[in-house]
């Protein structure tokens, strides 16, 4: 389980586009996102460096 911080995130596109990015290690990952506060909460199988390095690629590295 990864707790995130992702100062970038701020709209529905970001979660979009942060969930498909995990998904796409792993398509089985459960992602939780709360806007207000910045946090993303991420259940994976995946290597927790390939998640932050598909983040970043993404657009949304965290912090």
């Amino acid at each position: 389980m990864l707790n995130l911080t992702v100062p970038d995130m701020s709209c529905g596109h970001c979660v979009k586009v942060i969930t498909a990015a995990v998904q796409a290690l792993d398509a089985r990952a459960i992602v939780e996102t709360d806007l207000a506060s910045k946090k993303v909460t991420i259940d994976t199988a995946a290597d927790i460096k390939a998640v932050i390095a598909a983040m970043t690629e993404a657009g949304y590295p965290p912090a």
